[in-house]
């Protein structure tokens, strides 16, 4: 079973993961990338531990947020 502790951690990676992937694609610095990942859709989905994102790779998860970027919404 995952401890809430290492739930937290999957969260913070992937956010980390996430940022580093906003900063190389899209020339952010890193208070922009950090706010574009906590002020999206996808970062309440993520937290939302029932949605089971928070377990999927950063991967996954960064084109799920590039298509909410485009489109507005997660694809």
């Amino acid at each position: 079973m995952t401890t809430q502790a290492q739930k937290d951690f999957l969260i913070n990676r992937t956010i980390d993961q996430m940022t580093v992937f906003l900063m190389e694609d899209y020339d952010l610095e890193l208070p922009a990338a950090l706010e574009l990942v906590y002020n999206s859709q996808l970062y309440e989905k993520i937290i939302d531990l029932e949605t089971g994102l928070y377990y999927q790779s950063a991967a996954y998860n960064y084109d799920l947020l590039k298509h909410e970027i485009a489109y507005g919404k997660i694809g």
